[in-house]
């Protein structure tokens, strides 16, 4: 079982910088959105992924390290040190079945955090095997625009804050990286808690879950 966090969000401030890379089948252009200490926001080739130290992007960009000052990342086994205002260029290509996998790479607090999205709407998920659904808190579910309150089914659910009010919905999709799921049972939970949404077993049942070392692989089932 994976543990749940402290109810704290990590954040940073967004520094733009800009890498153009010459067309190719996979990456044709890198956008850095943000960076600090251990994470790098990039945009590639239109679409936006938060990475940590260690993780891969489904494009095959594996962030090595970062902090202010820039980051080191590996494209098709050739390292790269990224500064503000750097610019690259090359062919690339994504490792084979990197569109199915994702890495993800535990945080300084031991924990498995990663970008997402439900219905659409960016969320930062929690991996949490220890959940049997996909669980997010109220605030979030309005954002979302979810009518949980009229079309899902009201319980009670125990919290480290004790018994709270949950109701039981079907999200239309759950999408990490390049894994895309319909369908999929959540919980919501009336109040603040979880602080992060959290990535459970409705989701990762229906994936292969395998440790590379201190990373989480997660990989579309066959």
């Amino acid at each position: 079982m994976i543990p749940k966090p402290p109810p704290n969000l990590l954040t940073a401030a967004l520094v733009p910088a800009l890498l153009a890379v010459a067309p190719a089948a996979a990456v044709e252009r890198i956008e850095v959105m943000a960076l600090f200490k251990d994470r790098a926001v990039m945009r590639l080739d239109g679409r936006q992924r938060m990475l940590v130290a260690g993780e891969r992007s489904p494009e095959g960009v594996l962030l090595l390290e970062a902090d202010a000052r820039g980051a080191v990342v590996e494209v098709d086994d050739e390292r790269r040190s990224l500064g503000l205002g750097n610019r690259i260029s090359g062919r690339y290509a994504p490792p084979k079945g990197a569109e199915d996998m994702v890495h993800v790479a535990p945080d300084s607090r031991g924990m498995y955090v990663i970008n997402g999205s439900i219905n659409g709407f960016q969320v930062r998920f929690l991996v949490d095997t220890g959940a049997s659904h996909v669980a997010i808190n109220s605030r979030l579910a309005r954002r979302m625009g979810l009518q949980y309150m009229v079309e899902g089914r009201q319980g009670v659910t125990s919290t480290a804050s004790g018994m709270t009010t949950s109701y039981q919905v079907n999200l239309d999709s759950v999408r990490v990286g390049d894994i895309e799921l319909r369908d999929v049972a959540a919980t919501v939970l009336d109040g603040d808690f979880p602080s992060e949404a959290l990535l459970g077993m409705s989701f990762l049942g229906k994936v292969d879950i395998n440790r590379d070392g201190g990373m989480l692989q997660l990989k579309r089932k066959r």
